[in-house]
């Protein structure tokens, strides 16, 4: 779903499997998250803190660390979101792994310049680009979920995949994306699943997207600086 191959969005079929270190780091990052929409706002913010404080330079360990919580948030809207839940946990774990062997984002872009594998499958580069996605979907889902209290989750998600993911899938994707959008839940019982008020969860959101967006455009910035485009 986050324009990782073109199959059917609802099944893992293909997905890296979760284990070692990094699948105990993803699990342990979402015990506890009585609030997970609080809880990923605030790592966010500590992340973007962590970044200034390191002179603009963003750090493998903490970043894949505070990106295996929006796993949850992914958990939270249910079986349309399975696919893209499955495929980003896998993504997050494998920049997890490679945190043991990478201080840094820069490090991972520059080493596969280096052996021209940046758009490989399977290359850290290519799964950060996938991680980007991931978090974009739902800093624009959160965006349109916030921009009228009329807005139901269906629409926002509609929006959301359109805007950041469609682009990058076949007719039969995005067709199998669209049927699935259905089963969300309703804007009401999201609100019950992240364990918000609907007062609250404006704010948690709002905090999400203005912590996350710093983050992605230095993701974005990674790759345009080497001349990368964003189109794939």
């Amino acid at each position: 779903m986050l324009g990782f191959r073109s199959q059917t969005p609802w099944s893992g079929a293909g997905a890296e499997p979760i284990c070692g270190d990094a699948a105990a780091a993803v699990v342990a990052a979402r015990k506890g998250m009585e609030t997970p929409l609080t809880a990923v706002a605030e790592a966010f913010e500590e992340l973007a803190r962590r970044m200034e404080a390191d002179g603009g330079e963003l750090r493998l360990g903490p970043f894949g660390d505070t990106c295996a919580l929006v796993s949850v948030l992914f958990s939270c809207l249910g079986m349309a979101f399975r696919f893209a839940e499955i495929e980003y946990v896998a993504k997050v774990n494998d920049l997890i792994g490679a945190a043991k062997s990478y201080g840094t984002l820069n490090d991972i872009l520059d080493k596969d310049v280096e052996n021209d594998c940046v758009k490989k499958q399977g290359s850290h580069s290519r799964n950060l680009r996938r991680v980007r996605l991931g978090l974009g979907l739902i800093k624009v889902l959160f965006e349109q979920f916030l921009s009228t209290q009329e807005c139901s989750l269906y629409d926002a998600a509609t929006t959301a995949y359109g805007q950041v993911c469609a682009p990058f899938h076949s007719w039969a994707v995005r067709k199998a994306v669209g049927a699935g959008m259905y089963t969300l839940p309703s804007r009401e019982q999201l609100i019950v699943r992240l364990n918000e008020t609907d007062c609250s969860v404006q704010k948690e959101m709002r905090r999400y997207i203005d912590a996350s967006s710093p983050i992605i455009d230095y993701i974005d910035n990674l790759f345009l600086s080497r001349s990368i485009s964003l189109d794939w």
